[in-house]
């Protein structure tokens, strides 16, 4: 009788903080690294989804507004403090507005560019703090989109506010890497969540399946498991990349 022992979690013991992990695709990535032995705190505007979702995965919630450096900057401490230390950053939150660019307003430029890129930068330094304190390094993973590398028909600050993103989390792995910090990128395509649902039908679904070579758009868990290769040790060696995860859509 052969001895089949069970596979170790992958993040057994990591301290894992995620924002926008109410739902999509932070949502998903919360539940895959919760199934693989991490603590999470999910961070989210969404407090009664994101609480939800934490009780559902045995994992802590923090309401947080985003807008705010100092309420992101509190919640992101105390997600950390709430875990013990921070082994795991992972930047799902952002938002999508499409306004071509002759109609698009400063305010919401400068809403877009908060949200989806300033706020990461404060996340990034409460953690990167804390994982330079410890001594032990740690990992860090930036949901961009494909749009930062080929742009997106009318929406307006979105893909510079993730081409944003993109040169952030390089110039972090640039500047933190001495201190044992990976900082890493990923650039989904057409992922089938809640953001832009009210606008899509399924005759875009069709167009937008037929760019891939795979002939599919892609789930949420496609994200989430390239998310979990980043944040386990299979991608020490890894860091400064804007990873694909279009299904073929983009290759660069």
């Amino acid at each position: 009788m052969n001895d089949v022992s069970t596979p170790e979690p992958r993040l057994a013991g990591k301290r894992i903080v995620i924002t926008g992990g109410a739902r999509g695709i932070g949502g998903a990535i919360a539940s895959r690294f919760v199934a693989e032995g991490a603590r999470v705190s999910i961070l989210d505007r969404l407090a009664a989804e994101g609480a939800a979702h934490a009780a559902s995965l045995g994992a802590d919630f923090q309401e947080v507004d985003l807008l705010d450096p100092l309420d992101a900057e509190r919640a992101t401490q105390a997600a950390v403090d709430g875990l013990g230390g921070v082994d795991v950053l992972v930047n799902s939150a952002g938002i999508l507005r499409f306004t071509p660019l002759l109609d698009l307003s400063v305010a919401e430029w400068n809403e877009t560019f908060s949200i989806n890129t300033r706020a990461m930068l404060t996340t990034m330094q409460v953690c990167a703090r804390s994982m330079i304190a410890a001594s032990a390094g740690g990992k860090m993973i930036n949901l961009a989109s494909m749009a930062a590398k080929k742009g997106g028909a009318g929406e307006g600050a979105y893909p510079a506010s993730k081409a944003a993103v993109v040169g952030l989390t390089r110039q972090a792995a640039l500047e933190w890497g001495v201190h044992g910090i990976t900082a890493n990128s990923l650039c989904p395509g057409y992922i089938l969540t809640e953001m832009g649902a009210a606008t899509r039908t399924q005759e875009k679904i069709d167009t937008w399946s037929a760019y891939s070579p795979l002939g599919r758009l892609g789930e949420p868990s496609d994200v989430a498991s390239v998310a979990l290769f980043l944040a386990s040790s299979d991608s020490d060696y890894l860091t400064g990349q804007a990873i694909n995860v279009t299904g073929g859509m983009v290759m660069h």
